[in-house]
């Protein structure tokens, strides 16, 4: 299967929003959008408006991955705002799962699923048959440029093995510390999305263009 990249737009340069989105539309696969409440991680980032006006520019679907503490609060008013997918946290909904993924669903949106490192995928093994995206994380929440948790891999390949063994669509996406460090044992544990930000995409060039051409070289080199 060939790899997605999803750039994660809080790491953008919003000075040159437009020309960067003309860019990316044609040579990647997905945004990612953070939107985070300041309570359920220690950080303030993307909102509503923002994804409002990234919908009249990107061409490509938006991911709005909600690191918040009622994330319901947010669904209707993202679904409208224009996100293809909309992806609570586990550890958020974990007393109306079922409701929260139909709510999703009703909206026209696909539904997705993010795992802190430290929430076991068992916590959620009965909700998987209704995700589209299940993303894990590979860092703690809230912040750029956090190191890489190793023991997230064994994670991955758990995600790989159910998706496999029970029929499961989803695709797998990895968030945090996707870079050329990382994408070979990402990709061989099961990854298809890769989340890029700083290290992996914005920071590489300040022409975009050949940031892009350096992240797909990269790649290729890593898993080669």
């Amino acid at each position: 299967m060939k790899p997605e990249f999803a750039p994660s737009l809080m790491c953008m340069d919003f000075l040159k929003m437009k020309e960067q989105f003309e860019i990316l539309n044609d040579r990647v696969d997905m945004y990612h959008v953070d939107i985070m409440d300041g309570h359920f991680c220690k950080n303030i980032t993307l909102s509503p408006d923002l994804v409002k006006t990234f919908a009249k520019v990107a061409t490509k679907p938006m991911d709005c991955h909600l690191m918040t503490t009622n994330p319901t609060d947010w669904i209707e008013t993202l679904a409208a705002a224009g996100a293809a997918y909309i992806s609570p946290h586990a550890e958020t909904i974990n007393t109306d799962a079922f409701r929260v993924m139909n709510l999703i669903h009703s909206l026209g949106c696909k539904t997705g699923l993010v795992l802190n490192p430290a929430t076991p995928l068992s916590s959620v093994e009965y909700i998987l048959g209704r995700v589209d995206m299940l993303t894990i994380m590979s860092v703690d929440v809230g912040f750029a440029g956090q190191p890489f948790i190793e023991e997230m891999l064994d994670k991955i390949k758990e995600a790989k093995r159910l998706k496999e063994e029970k029929g499961y669509t989803y695709k797998i996406q990895i968030d945090g510390s996707c870079n050329k460090n990382t994408f070979k044992r990402l990709t061989e544990a099961g990854v298809e999305v890769f989340i890029v930000g700083s290290s992996g995409l914005f920071g590489l060039d300040k022409d975009l263009n050949k940031a892009c051409d350096m992240m797909f070289e990269q790649y290729a080199e890593a898993v080669k």
